[in-house]
C-alpha cells in the first residue's frame, strides 16, 4: 500500500502531471492501493475551486484517475478534489475510489468543512463547500476501506462508524496547516488506528500550497497497534508498506476493545 504526498497549487495541468508520475513510481514499486491527499489537483481560494470544479461525468481530474487505475491495475483512493454538482450552490469535496478496471468503485464527501483561525490565518471551507452527510466504507483490493478526509480526523465518532461498519484500513488524504500538523497530525491518526483497531494510509500535501500557507506533509501509514511503518520526509514522493491482515486480526483478538463496547452505557445526561 502506498501514500502518494504532493505539493499542489494553482496550475492544474502541472499538479495532474505531477500525481501520475508519483502514483506510477507507487504501481511500480509494487503497491496494489495508492492514496492521493486532499486536493490534489488543484489548491487555491474560493474562486479558483468554483473555477476549477468538476462534474463526476466529465472531470478532467476524474478521468485521469479512472485511467491510471486501469493503466496499472491497481486500487486508487483519489485523495479529494473539489466536486460540482448540478443543482447546488455550494461545493464538494470529495473522495473517489477506483478499481484496477479503471470503475468507480465508492465515493464520499467530506462531512466537517475545515472553518477555523490558525496563527492569525483565517480558513473558511463552508464559504465555498458544504458538507457531506454520510460515513463510506467500500471493499477494493481485497479490503474493506473506511473514507475520511483531513479534518474528519478530529473527529473520532466518525472513526468509529467506519469501524463498526467493518473498516480494515480508513485513508485520511489530508492538506494540513504547518502549526496543527506539528502538534497533532502523528497523535490524531494514530489514536485513531489504536482505538479502531485498523490501518491509516494518511497522504497529505507538503509545503507553500498557497502563499505564506505552509502544509505539514509528513504522510503517514499506521498499523492497529498505532506503529508508524512509514512516513514521509518533507518534499513530494511516495511512502508505502505492507499491511498484515492476520496482525490486524491478532490484535482484534488479544485485546478485544471493539468486541467489549457497551453501547447501553454511552448515553448523554442532555440532549447534544
Amino acid at each position: 500500500m502506498a501514500c502518494v504526498q504532493l505539493t499542489s497549487g494553482r496550475d492544474k495541468p502541472v499538479n495532474l502531471e505531477r500525481a501520475e508520475r508519483l502514483v506510477a513510481d507507487a504501481a511500480l514499486a509494487g503497491a496494489k492501493l495508492v492514496v492521493l491527499p486532499e486536493k490534489w489537483n488543484l489548491i487555491g481560494d474560493a474562486d479558483e475551486l468554483r473555477s476549477g470544479a468538476e462534474t463526476l461525468e466529465q472531470g478532467e481530474s476524474v478521468q485521469a484517475m479512472s485511467g491510471w487505475a486501469a493503466q496499472h491495475g491497481i486500487t486508487l483512493v483519489g485523495g479529494s478534489i473539489t466536486e460540482r454538482r448540478e443543482g447546488r450552490q455550494k461545493l464538494s469535496n470529495t473522495s473517489l475510489v477506483f478499481g484496477p478496471e479503471g470503475e468507480l468503485v465508492a465515493l464520499y464527501r467530506k462531512i466537517h468543512l475545515f472553518d477555523v483561525e490558525v496563527d492569525g490565518l483565517v480558513y473558511r471551507e463552508s464559504e465555498a463547500e458544504e458538507p457531506g452527510e454520510e460515513a463510506v466504507v467500500c471493499r477494493a483490493g481485497g479490503w474493506s476501506l473506511g473514507l475520511s478526509i483531513c479534518y474528519d480526523v478530529r473527529f473520532p465518532e466518525l472513526y468509529r462508524i467506519l469501524a463498526l461498519e467493518g473498516a480494515q484500513i480508513v485513508t485520511v488524504p489530508a492538506h494540513f496547516t504547518e502549526r496543527t500538523g506539528r502538534d497533532h497530525w502523528e497523535v490524531l491518526l494514530r489514536a485513531r488506528a489504536i482505538e479502531n483497531q485498523c490501518f491509516v494510509l494518511a497522504a497529505a500535501q507538503v509545503g507553500e500550497t498557497r502563499p505564506d500557507r505552509r502544509s505539514y506533509g509528513r504522510s503517514l501509514i499506521a498499523d492497529p497497534w498505532g506503529v508508524v511503518l512509514a512516513q514521509a520526509p518533507d518534499e513530494p514522493t511516495v511512502i508505502w508498506a505492507d499491511l498484515d491482515r492476520s496482525r490486524l486480526e491478532e490484535i482484534r483478538r488479544s485485546l478485544p476493545s471493539l468486541a467489549s463496547r457497551q453501547p447501553h452505557a454511552y448515553r448523554r445526561s442532555s440532549p447534544a
